[in-house]
């Protein structure tokens, strides 16, 4: 999700479709439609079919990843969202950005 200043969604944008184990994630084409959308913050969300609510070392990786590619930008990474279909898992909640 793109979000300009205020939080106001300027866009949805699909930066994968999985498999069944895992999926590709690239940090420039998500930072690309940032920049493009002039975004001044990012949600980041996916889902874990399995209803494992916790964040794998994948999970962990890419979200570091992107943190440190927004703050070069000056675009705020404001969460990273793991969704089941039972529950949902926040990096932003758990402290963890």
């Amino acid at each position: 999700m793109l979000l300009n200043r205020a939080n106001k969604v300027l866009g949805v944008m699909n930066v994968s479709d999985g498999g069944i184990t895992g999926t590709i994630v690239d940090v420039k084409l998500i930072l690309q439609a940032a920049i493009l959308g002039n975004a001044s913050g990012l949600i980041i969300s996916h889902n874990h079919p399995s209803g494992i609510l916790s964040a794998s070392v994948q999970d962990d990786f890419i979200t570091r990843q992107l943190k440190k590619a927004c703050e070069v930008m000056d675009i705020a990474l404001l969460d990273h969202v793991i969704v089941t279909p039972e529950s949902y898992y926040s990096y932003a909640d758990e402290g963890r950005l």
